[in-house]
């Protein structure tokens, strides 16, 4: 998919989140890695309301170079992306039930979700997650890069979740299918679901692979 494609397709594709109701406002942010730098939704863009031409382009270190000026959140992206090589674009959504989830104080930092379904165990895997920091500090680069080389999606506490995908489509079917996950988790709370084996958790990952 050439660039001009890829630009369409983030416009496409953020419309549709937000005409559901899975970003609002000026909230969120989208990114696609090229073949040298990256495209990324600007700063203060409604997913809804994109413009393919004055999306953000960054070169291959970072630097802005076209378009309008960057989200103030693109260091997440770029965290994201160092430690997964095989990853072609990222979705971040401040999304309300994953954003709810994020706020629970018995949520298990280590797997944020349990395994409720078949589809998200494929699409998501475990989500860990990340302690709050307030948006905009750089500090929560680090944190996400040691998490983001073993998983596919973290959860920032308190603000939403990162997710990663071998290309734009794949993120944004992650990011929905966390997003069901967290709501069917809130509605399951104090009814003891069950919740997949770790021989059925195996399997699909013998048959799928890992996200």
């Amino acid at each position: 998919m050439n660039e001009n494609a890829q630009r369409e397709q983030i416009c496409i594709l953020g419309k549709s989140l937000f005409d559901r109701g899975l970003t609002m406002g000026a909230s969120g942010n989208i990114s696609v890695r090229l073949d040298s730098g990256w495209l990324m939704t600007p700063t203060n863009a409604c997913l809804g309301r994109l413009d393919p031409a004055r999306l953000t382009r960054l070169n291959a270190e970072g630097h802005h170079i076209a378009g309008d000026a960057p989200t103030k959140e693109q260091f997440l992206h770029a965290a994201m992306y160092a430690e997964r090589p095989q990853s072609g674009a990222i979705v971040h959504l401040h999304s309300t039930h994953s954003v709810a989830v994020s706020c629970l104080p018995d949520t298990d930092p280590h797997n944020c979700i349990p395994p409720l379904t078949a589809y998200y165990v494929m699409r998501v895997g475990k989500l860990p997650l990340v302690p709050y920091y307030e948006p905009g500090d750089p500090a929560v680069g680090d944190a996400v890069r040691g998490l983001a080389g073993q998983h596919t999606a973290v959860l920032l506490a308190n603000h939403g979740p990162i997710v990663a995908g071998k290309n734009l489509a794949a993120a944004v079917f992650a990011t929905e299918e966390l997003e069901e996950t967290a709501k069917l988790h809130l509605l399951l709370r104090g009814h003891n679901p069950r919740v997949l084996t770790e021989a059925q958790i195996a399997s699909l990952h013998e048959t799928f692979g890992r996200p």
